[in-house]
């Protein structure tokens, strides 16, 4: 498996551990991590830490030039608020761990010229389907149902 993609089961996996929901992401740059997170939505009391959003913050400010030559992995298929700090920071290319729990808004993210990557990964999937199945109302208020 990608280490990237193995860096960001890793998050969700901490995240998990902390009481959270288990989505992680990594932001690579140049072939290394420029950031990274996990959702905590949970553990910080947050409207908006999911973790594309985690990894965004923990890379920092960063130049637009930066962001368009990087890469973001996540467990998760991004939500709108995530998509569309990805489209903010123009990051051309995203890969997903799985979008069969949840599929985001990937379309968006295609019509305006992201690559998107579907890795179908079933460790992503077995982390989402226990984590909702014994804690059906946190996912519900994640995804805003």
């Amino acid at each position: 498996m990608d280490k990237f993609m193995l860096a960001t089961i890793e998050e969700a996996k901490k995240g998990l551990k902390e009481g959270g929901v288990p989505i992680g992401s990594v932001i690579v740059y140049k072939d290394k991590i420029l950031g990274r997170g996990h959702n905590k939505r949970i553990q910080e009391g947050s409207v908006v830490l999911h973790g594309e959003m985690d990894a965004f913050e923990n890379a920092g400010r960063q130049p637009a030039s930066v962001y368009k030559e990087c890469t973001l992995y996540t467990t998760l298929s991004p939500c709108p608020m995530c998509t569309g700090a990805i489209l903010l920071y123009g990051i051309p290319k995203v890969v997903i761990g799985e979008n069969e729990t949840f599929l985001g808004s990937e379309a968006l993210l295609k019509e305006n010229g992201v690559e998107v990557i579907v890795l179908d990964n079933q460790d992503c999937k077995d982390l989402m389907n226990t984590f909702i199945k014994n804690k059906p109302e946190i996912w519900n208020e994640d995804i805003g149902e």
